[in-house]
């Protein structure tokens, strides 16, 4: 069992994967060649953005210290991760030192992302190697999933299944087993797709900002797209993988050579953000405002960067399913068409031929890129989205691959043997269906849709089967926002539940919980004066969030990503919430001119009053952290930051792996139905200061408009803000009900929605994604 871990080496990787480990709860021992530049990377660690650590305090779980006094300290360690420079020499000679002190049974590993496993342990003792293995963590480590687990052939299976179990369930990781290769699986596939792409700019034929625009979402991956991401990553590291890969790999050398551009990008320094400029420049004009310039890489010169103009990429991206997006773009007869025919194609058919030496399964190559590099489709899953002939017609010579005699109908064009053997089967596919998940536990709501065990659906929202007497309400609605479908299935999930399941779950696999309440609507109902249905709206919101709360059976959150406004009221009102570590909850309606009207204020008002030593102690210091949590739209960082904020509560618990979230939401209710659940008592006497609060929390919101750091609306929204945490206009401290606080809310609510700066503010919202401060 891993209990504790030691870290040797405090760089970019080293102090991360630290700070992971004190994340997850883990004493952990960093160290470098001295203390002092131990913490210098701690130091320079925690200056990333975002913070490697969920919550500032984490970092106190971290002693550091240096090799020559403190490596003996390793010995009450039980898992020591290398991660110090990728040099083999360096390597090994730091490993006969912890030969020397790891104690028996301790698992020695190494984060190389590209040195052979076997030969950094060569001259160790057996049981150093029995104990031995690669770990590949990807960078940042705390968001990138992927662990890329690398044995030898002396490497005990046991210790394969430990850290794999840890990793996954204490780490929140997902891991895939690879062969001890050149750059194993994800680095290995990733490069070379990346440098077909920068060929494509070095001929000048597209623009650095075409090719991320049709290389990002569009096609299924991050942002970032490919620039943009080698900026991030930096030109030096790449270049530092592909010159291992081109030595390593053989007769593929010359794949890996990046373009003569490149390395003049490299020899000026010009190797990304940490640099100041790679293929993007950030430069402030004489206004102060930051404009993005590209590189062209023929001129070598920086330009203002452009949006592209490429109409097949607006009419994709009305496609919502992944495939038939890509496979339309592919097809197409436009120049975005032409880029992936003579990018993705290539990479697909050099991912299938190489696959048989760098992996065990091609699900493993598919995990390797959806986990580690954020791909909704993994390469054989695009070569079955595609089909396997069109991705052969676009590269009519495979030269170098370990290939077999296509069939007639492709003449004399060679293939790759895994290709081959599909195509030879009379089968058009590498899988029948979809790629199964990766254990049983996971992706159970997908799983539970596969075999139809769908009870009931509408647009906004439906209600899974998950077996075992659990029954799960997914939001599916644009941004799971939600609206008048989606409060309609809240409520006919709490009345389903209870005649036949045992629990529910609320909860989904999309990237995001819920944004929040449908603002679209709320806006045009409001511009139409439509006072009554707002507030027949709010109530029949108010109503789904009581129900969840106070339903027959256990209720148990699931969010995961954005967890705003609504969604967090959902949150806040089941019974347990089993929360992904990365979570973002938070109750910030004041960001358009509003306050909490789902039951969220009144709900941290409760939470606030509840920890009062008695009835008459003063709840003013309690209630203003309140105020000041909503008034600020204080969002979490991470599920344990939203401890600190308040949306979570001792007895709610963490998921650190996403993909089992709803697994861990599903065994949560179960085990509420085992300790006896009782519905609980709605509180009748709920403690509030009346105008003494009212008029702290009032003085508090002027002092901030005196002082310039609130406009006259955000002023207007705190004071309604206070007058519901204080009890409406109550001379005095008194005791007041639930559903006195909800027609506080929907007044106060209501109230708002008849201010044209209101209005102004969701609207810009719903126009820009950010907000307005009118």
């Amino acid at each position: 069992m891993i209990r504790s871990i030691a870290v040797l080496g405090a760089g970019t990787m080293g102090a991360q994967i630290a700070a992971h480990c004190a994340n997850a709860g883990l004493p952990t021992l960093l160290l470098d060649l001295t203390r002092q530049t131990a913490d210098e990377g701690l130091t320079r660690a925690r200056a990333l953005k975002p913070d490697p650590l969920f919550t500032p305090d984490a970092v106190t779980r971290i002693t550091t210290g240096g090799f020559d006094e403190d490596i003996a300290r390793i010995g009450e360690c039980d898992w020591i991760v290398e991660a110090v420079v990728e040099r083999q020499d360096v390597k090994r000679s730091l490993l006969a030192r912890v030969e020397g002190h790891r104690r028996p049974g301790s698992i020695v590993s190494s984060n190389t992302s590209g040195l052979s496993i076997a030969d950094l342990a060569a001259g160790r003792t057996e049981a150093f190697r029995r104990h031995w293995l690669g770990t590949h963590f990807f960078n940042p480590p705390r968001y990138l999933t992927l662990v890329e687990l690398v044995p030898t052939p002396d490497t005990d299976p046991a210790v394969v299944r430990t850290v794999s179990s840890f990793a996954h369930l204490r780490l929140g990781k997902n891991v895939v087993v690879a062969k001890d290769t050149p750059s194993f699986i994800a680095n290995h596939v990733a490069l070379y797709g990346l440098i077909r792409t920068f060929e494509m700019v070095a001929e000048g034929r597209y623009r650095v900002e075409e090719i991320d625009a049709a290389t990002g979402p569009v096609l299924g991956r991050p942002r970032s797209a490919t620039f943009r991401t080698a900026d991030i990553v930096g030109l030096d590291v790449l270049a530092h993988v592909a010159r291992n890969l081109g030595e390593r790999v053989g007769r593929h050398a010359d794949a890996f050579r990046l373009p003569p551009f490149m390395e003049e990008m490299l020899r000026r320094g010009w190797i990304g953000e940490k640099a100041g400029r790679g293929f993007y420049e950030r430069r402030k004009g004489p206004d102060g405002r930051t404009a993005i310039y590209a590189l062209d890489p023929v001129s070598m010169d920086y330009r203002p960067s452009e949006t592209p103009r490429l109409a097949s990429l607006d009419a994709a991206r009305g496609i919502d399913d992944t495939a038939e997006r890509i496979r339309t773009l592919f097809r197409g007869g436009d120049r975005v068409g032409e880029l992936l025919r003579e990018t993705l194609a290539p990479l697909l058919v050099y991912t299938a031929g190489v696959t048989p030496e760098i992996a065990h399964t091609i699900d493993d190559v598919d995990r390797a890129m959806r986990w580690g590099f954020g791909w909704e489709l993994g390469p054989f899953e695009l070569w079955d989205a595609l089909g396997i002939r069109a991705v052969l017609a676009a590269t009519p010579v495979a030269a170098g691959l370990d290939a077999v005699p296509a069939p007639s109908d492709h003449g004399a064009v060679e293939i790759p043997a895994l290709a081959g053997e599909v195509l030879a089967s009379r089968r058009e596919r590498f899988r029948e269906g979809a790629l199964a998940p990766a254990a049983p536990e996971l992706e159970i709501l997908r799983s539970a849709r596969d075999r139809q065990r769908v009870v009931r659906a509408n647009a906004g929202a439906s209600l899974v089967d998950l077996g075992d007497g659990v029954l799960a309400v997914e939001f599916h609605s644009k941004m799971n926002a939600i609206g008048g479908d989606t409060i309609q299935m809240l409520n006919a999930g709490v009345a389903e539940a209870t005649r036949n399941f045992a629990a529910l779950v609320v909860g989904n696999d999309a990237v995001n919980f819920s944004a929040g309440a449908n603002l679209t609507w709320l806006l045009l109902e409001a511009q139409e004066g439509h006072w009554e249905d707002i507030d027949l709206m709010v109530r029949a919101f108010q109503a789904a969030t009581l129900g969840l709360r106070y339903a027959d059976v256990p209720v148990v959150a699931a969010p995961a990503g954005l967890a705003l406004g609504g969604g967090c009221e959902v949150v806040l009102h089941a019974d347990r919430v089993q929360a992904a570590a990365e979570t973002s909850l938070g109750l910030v309606e004041v960001g358009v001119g509003l306050v909490p009207a789902g039951g969220g204020t009144k709900e941290m008002l409760l939470r606030a009053v509840s920890g009062l030593p008695h009835a008459r102690a003063d709840p003013l210091p309690v209630v203003r952290r309140a105020f000041e949590t909503m008034g600020l739209a204080s969002v979490s960082t991470s599920a344990a930051d939203a401890r600190r904020l308040g949306y979570l509560r001792e007895v709610d618990t963490i998921s650190m792996n996403r993909s089992r979230l709803l697994y861990d939401a599903k065994m949560l209710g179960l085990e509420r139905v085992r300790e006896g659940y009782r519905t609980p008592v709605p509180p009748t006497a709920i403690p509030v200061g009346g105008d003494g609060v009212r008029a702290a929390l009032d003085l508090g919101v002027h002092l901030a408009w005196r002082g310039g750091r609130i406009s006259d609306h955000d002023a207007l929204v705190g004071r309604k803000l206070a007058w519901i945490l204080a009890g409406g206009s109550l001379p005095h401290a008194a005791l007041v009900s639930e559903a006195y606080l909800l027609d506080l809310e929907r007044e106060a609510f209501l109230s708002l929605c008849g201010e044209p700066k209101t209005l102004e503010r969701i609207q810009h919202t719903l126009k820009t994604g950010k907000p307005l401060r009118n």
